[in-house]
């Protein structure tokens, strides 16, 4: 259980902590010369039965307020501290408002100093604090009076402390784990050690845990966790942990990483997210506003786009596109406060709704529906609201990941709403079974519009028929759709063609005899460089417009495909050399091949393994970067199917 202080310079802070703990939370040299928190201080104050508080003594100074927001983001309780002899200050407020835009919802007041002035001044600086704290989670806190100095109300106030913890209980540990990195340092003989605040989940000594969001990858060798060693570390724990891995260095890890479950690691710099305004601000925020984003301990700049409206008055609260200056590793509904460039002033701050925000049509219905929906706290709600707003589709591994959500959970919010889930292995796309249904009706209307508008054509293309159907899926996720039962029973894939199981080509039968007496010449060994029309033709004895005009109606049928002028290659032929491509990259560098390690392969000369290749580009199979390709796995079952 993790309480922060908050509260204006020299008003008691570390010393109150030292008072509560025993533990002196300055810890460097600078800060006992100067006698100011300058970063954040730790110090953790044991209780029965194994329960700890730790204290995060954060700095109070202007010029250190982002280090306050780093450290309030990993708070459970928070202890408001106000010097009796002062007031109520300008750093004071400022931390109230960063708490209440964090919505640190639990907490109290420590009315510090309390020995130096007469009980009419502790009225009076209470009454200040019940004015400074309306309208804000703190607004029903208690106020407890204590010195230092004296110990008056100490007692008082760690017993006050310990009731609030127990009464709060362990942060769940059921997500995904997270730490927000706030510290990162080396001992001799131990190597590189990184501290912060469980946000979520569980991390355990031998786990393989990734920096994001660059991507490093770790074994936790050791941990700590409220100082003292440990095997496991739960949300709400103030952790250090003694990392290990090629490149895991002092200099490779920043302040404002985070430390997470491989599975979560996707990092962001455009955000979808509800921000409010302070009333405070002297004017209202406009388009492409720039500010600095606080989230976890990571302090980056931001241009804010609102989503409603030109602008966004003082005192509001509306969405907003945020528009980072470099990624950021974060959770949807993570909280983040908003500071000025100048980093002088306090301006809001929100949570996050949509970590993969587009850069376009931010301002759609659409966008709003989903927006709505991944506002929504409870996993289950949320994820049935986007299921019933356009596109009536979501990946759920996705969605899964940008919350954290462990496999249970996320196998339990499913399960409970049982949508049609196609699984492409990188994506679960979870339709809402009606809307299911309207898609599958949709597909087998659009082809029947085209087989009748277009009665001597095999099918209409995939990729085509994919853009126009509502849903939008993914091409492998629409691959799959083709093949589930309440849509194969209507419609078959032919190659890279769809058409109607109803609608059939057929040769004719003096065709059908000529087909028999070409068919053989394309296969066998010669499959890879077949002979052209004219090449068939002088062997066949026909003339060669009549040859062509076969071969023509063969590949409408689906039983060639022209793949250059005039050269026709059998389907299966066809499958076949795709085949040979995904082989080729997958023993090839980064998965990208050369024309002559394809033609190696087939033996058919380079001028014919490249005409190859350029059919495959136009078909979307291969992707052409210069002299090298790469394929596009989620097309190999393009000329797969034989016709019908």
């Amino acid at each position: 259980m993790i309480i922060g202080t908050a509260g204006h310079i020299d008003h008691g802070k570390t010393s109150l902590v030292r008072a509560l703990t025993g533990v002196d939370g300055d810890r460097l040299k600078e800060e006992k010369a100067r006698g100011i928190t300058i970063d954040l201080g730790f110090a953790y104050l044991p209780l029965d039965e194994g329960f700890t508080l730790g204290f995060v003594d954060v700095p109070g100074h202007e010029r250190f307020v982002h280090t306050m927001a780093a450290g309030a983001s990993g708070i459970d309780i928070a202890l408001l501290v106000v010097a009796a002899d002062d007031g109520v200050m300008p750093q004071t407020l400022e931390h109230l408002a960063i708490l209440d835009l964090l919505r640190i919802g639990r907490g109290m007041v420590a009315l510090t100093k309390s020995d130096l002035v007469p009980p009419e001044r502790l009225a009076e600086v209470t009454a200040q604090i019940r004015e400074a704290t309306a309208g804000t989670m703190l607004e029903k806190a208690d106020i407890l009076p204590v010195s230092s100095t004296t110990g008056t109300g100490v007692d008082a106030l760690r017993d006050r402390l310990a009731v609030e913890a127990r009464a709060l209980g362990e942060r769940r540990a059921d997500g995904r784990f997270r730490l927000a990195v706030d510290r990162v340092f080396t001992l001799p003989g131990i190597g590189v050690v990184v501290t912060g605040t469980v946000l979520s989940g569980t991390v355990q000594v031998k786990d393989q845990v990734m920096l994001s969001p660059s991507g490093l990858t770790a074994r936790v060798r050791s941990l700590h966790a409220q100082n003292r060693q440990v095997e496991t570390g739960r949300a709400g724990d103030r952790c250090a942990l003694n990392l290990a891995g090629d490149g895991i260095a002092k200099d490779a890890i920043q302040r404002g990483d985070m430390l997470v479950d491989p599975l979560l690691h996707a990092p962001t710099d455009r955000i979808d997210a509800s921000l409010h305004i302070l009333a405070s601000e002297p004017k209202p925020v406009g388009a492409w506003f720039p500010a600095r984003l606080h989230h976890g301990a990571a302090d980056v700049g931001v241009r804010v786009v609102p989503l409603e409206g030109e602008q966004l008055l003082p005192g509001r609260t509306a969405d907003v596109q945020l528009v980072l200056s470099q990624p950021i590793a974060a959770a949807a509904l993570d909280r983040f406060v908003l500071r000025d460039v100048s980093a002088r002033r306090t301006i809001g701050g929100g949570r996050f709704l949509d970590l993969r925000a587009p850069s376009r049509q931010r301002r759609t219905p659409e966008r709003q529906a989903q927006r709505a929906a991944l506002a929504i706290d409870d996993p289950r709600k949320a994820l049935a609201a986007l299921l019933d707003a356009p596109p009536f589709t979501w990946d759920v591994l996705a969605f899964a990941r940008d919350r954290a959500l462990a496999a249970a959970v996320l196998d339990d919010t499913v399960t409970a709403l049982a949508p049609l889930v196609l699984d492409t292995g990188d994506e679960r796309v979870a339709i809402d079974r009606a809307h299911w249904q309207g898609f599958a009706d949709a597909l087998v209307e659009r082809l029947e519009t085209f087989h009748a508008a277009n009665p001597d054509v095999q099918g209409m293309g995939r990729e085509k028929l994919r853009l126009a159907l509502r849903p939008r899926l993914s091409p492998a996720a629409f691959a799959l759709a083709l093949q589930h039962e309440d849509v194969a029973r209507r419609v078959v894939r032919d190659g890279a063609f769809v058409r109607l199981a109803s609608h059939t080509l057929q040769l004719s039968p003096d065709r059908v005899a000529a087909w028999r007496a070409v068919e053989p010449l394309l296969g066998g060994e010669v499959r890879f460089r077949p002979p052209r029309v004219r090449d068939i033709a002088a062997v066949v004895g026909r003339p060669e417009a009549e040859v062509r005009q076969l071969m023509k109606s063969a590949a409408r049928v689906g039983l060639v495909d022209e793949v250059a002028h005039d050269h026709f290659f059998l389907r299966a032929t066809v499958h076949e050399m795709l085949l040979i491509a995904a082989d080729v990259a997958s023993h090839a560098a980064d998965g990208r091949f050369t024309a002559a390690q394809f033609r190696d392969r087939l033996d058919n000369g380079r001028k014919v393994a490249i005409q190859i290749l350029e059919f495959f580009d136009r078909q979307g199979v291969t992707l052409n970067h210069g002299t090298l390709r790469r394929i596009q796995a989620r097309y190999l079952d393009l000329f797969g199917s034989a016709p019908a």
